[in-house]
């Protein structure tokens, strides 16, 4: 395979803005992102936003079976030339990630693999993480900028922790792979970024995710109040803290994963 820089060059992919796109050339860090899943030798795996496709080289490299889901239809040349050299291995489907039914395109289990466009990561991770449990793919390897990443995985009392952290380890593992500087992509971002890997687990029995996600909302939306005033609009959300046993002049940023799951039962 020729450089990616010459790759870019020849069809002109200039990362887009608008689509969020920052692209990553270091091959080493791009083999070390698509190891964090593990061994990919013959596995499916989703990749959302792959652009003239580095980190698609490296899962093919790898050894897995990819479908690459790709907006920017300028990119899909440098993918389809990608495809020739790993016959049978790349499957490329042009439109957008936020409307494709993901699940309905793998027979198995996918690890999802991804170096996601800033502006849909988060939604796109809410909409896996809502899926029924045990959900439809493996893992989750995914490129956040570092601030997003910290929120995913933080704890109890930290600055960062909040509603993501809740909606991602109820059910899931939640950890911070490697952090990855801003120089390393073209063009460089104003921020930091770091991959994060989540596993899923067995989910809480008696608790609905919708419920939990209006509870946090509700509940980190105005995280600066006590929770008698921030929960105070969602039906019987009161009386549920007085039965588990949670002080209502406490704050949000206080209650656990496992208070939350155990107000949300």
């Amino acid at each position: 395979m020729p450089p990616l820089r010459e790759v870019i060059a020849r069809y002109g992919l200039n990362a887009s803005k608008a689509l969020g796109q920052n692209f990553l050339f270091d091959m080493q860090l791009l083999k070390r992102i698509a190891a964090v899943p593990g061994d990919l030798r013959g596995a499916e795996v989703l990749e959302v936003g792959p652009g003239p496709g580095g980190l698609t080289r490296a899962l093919l490299a790898a050894g897995a079976r990819v479908t690459a889901i790709e907006r920017d239809r300028r990119c899909i040349p440098a993918l389809a030339e990608l495809g020739e050299a790993y016959p049978g291995m790349l499957r490329v489907i042009e439109g957008d990630a936020m409307e494709i039914d993901a699940p309905s395109l793998f027979e198995g289990k996918p690890h999802i693999v991804s170096n996601l466009p800033y502006n849909i990561g988060t939604a796109l991770l809410v909409g896996w993480l809502s899926a029924s449990w045990l959900p439809w793919w493996q893992s989750c390897t995914l490129m956040f900028q570092k601030e997003v990443a910290e929120r995913i995985v933080a704890k109890t009392n930290d600055d960062h922790y909040g509603r993501l952290a809740v909606l991602a380890q109820w059910r899931s593992t939640a950890r911070i792979a490697m952090p990855v500087h801003r120089s390393a992509f073209t063009p460089p971002p104003k921020v930091m970024s770091a991959v994060v890997h989540l596993v899923p687990v067995e989910a809480p029995e008696g608790v609905n995710f919708a419920v939990l996600e209006r509870l946090t909302g509700a509940a980190f939306g105005q995280r600066r109040k006590m929770l008698r005033q921030s929960l105070k609009g969602v039906s019987g959300a009161l009386d549920a803290l007085e039965r588990i046993g949670v002080e209502a002049t406490r704050r949000a940023e206080t209650l656990s994963v496992a208070d939350f799951t155990a107000l949300a039962r």
